[in-house]
């Protein structure tokens, strides 16, 4: 009943957000580095938001855990519609995403040990534990919100990562002995793609809403909190690789993007036309093959995912150094590892594709 709830609610709020957007300003206008050519509203994470809370507050009882998601996910999205209607600067955004990561932790959302390969013992991080939730949790919320480039691209992918995510909690919980929480966190992560797959009917190219910072964060935002519920108490070595491969779009891009820049001695936040999503574009392909071919992707690690849940600690390193082996000769072809060229919609303006960002 929460999943069809929070579908339907999606379908029928998304386009009430839309036209709120445009009422109250906040449109993703087009410029000179952006190639949609008309105003677009951007306030679609509020349509999924009022969805997932909707559906959780009616369907699901509020444990200690569900309410620190809730109150970080609103953290967000009050940051994400600042930006989108008044616009914050890169400190005060990173500021923001770094409080409502610590206001998750009260409620016991946090990551207290890592588990070491070479040994049964867990390395219990004490002190650490706090930073190292914080940077897990921003890490993935500016990941996804980097990746936002294309019509449906953010949303897609974080539907399919939270399909993955519910999928390996299942059967870890198979596996070993199983906590409310790994349950909870199976739920909550398939209400939430159930919200985002109803407001990717808007937001498939061509677009008629964009997520805007107010959802590319909140997703990156949710789904980190969910892997911590679902997988970060797990003792096992895979359990701390699984929610990497999960997202290992939005990630990788951003670890890229980063490189890429410290290397041409740029800006870390300086945005450029350079992500996965413009590099398949240069090599020809259309908007809708460039989004259609990364889910392609995310679906392979998704999988890939649920593979090393099955796999012994031996098999999974094995598969592991061969699956990245395969992404970084593919990254380095298709050129997000490089600096240089030239997007060919730069010199095509009129073609007709739209994005969020670059």
């Amino acid at each position: 009943m929460a999943v069809l709830l929070a579908f339907g609610l999606a379908l029928l709020i998304t386009p009430l957000v839309r036209k709120w957007a445009f009422k109250c300003g906040a449109l993703d206008r087009p410029n000179q580095r952006k190639v949609h050519h008309q105003v677009m509203p951007r306030l679609g994470g509020l349509a999924i938001f009022i969805s997932f809370l909707t559906a959780v507050l009616i369907t699901r009882e509020i444990t200690l855990q569900v309410a620190g998601l809730l109150t970080g996910g609103f953290l967000i999205i009050l940051l994400g519609f600042l930006d989108d209607t008044r616009g914050v600067s890169p400190r005060v955004k990173l500021a923001g995403q770094v409080v409502a990561a610590c206001a998750v932790i009260p409620f016991g959302l946090e990551v207290n040990f890592l588990t070491n390969p070479l040994s049964d013992e867990p390395l219990l991080l004490g002190f650490l534990s706090i930073p190292v939730t914080v940077l897990w949790i921003v890490s993935v919320t500016n990941a996804v919100n980097l990746i936002d480039g294309l019509d449906g691209l953010a949303s897609g992918i974080t539907c399919i990562a939270s399909l993955t995510l519910a999928a390996v909690v299942c059967i870890e919980m198979y596996q070993s002995v199983s906590s409310p929480a790994q349950w909870e966190a199976v739920v909550l992560a398939l209400i939430l793609a159930a919200a985002v797959l109803g407001f990717l009917r808007y937001n498939f190219y061509p677009a008629k809403i964009f997520l805007g910072d107010t959802g590319s964060m909140y997703l990156g935002f949710s789904v980190a909190v969910l892997s911590i519920m679902g997988l970060a108490k797990s003792a096992t070595f895979i359990s701390v690789i699984i929610p990497i491969v999960i997202l290992g779009i939005p990630l990788l891009d951003t670890v890229f993007a980063i490189l890429r820049r410290y290397m041409g001695q740029k800006p870390i936040f300086q945005p450029d036309r350079e992500h996965l999503h413009h590099r398949l574009i240069q090599m020809g392909m259309s908007h809708r093959q460039a989004v259609l071919s990364i889910y392609g992707v995310s679906i392979v690690l998704g999988l890939s995912a649920i593979i090393l849940t099955l796999m012994t600690t031996k098999q999974a390193a094995i598969f592991l150094v061969a699956l990245s082996t395969i992404v970084l000769v593919a990254a380095n072809k298709i050129g997000v590892t490089r600096a240089g060229g030239r997007a060919p919609y730069l010199t095509h303006p009129n073609k007709q594709q739209r994005s969020s960002r670059m």
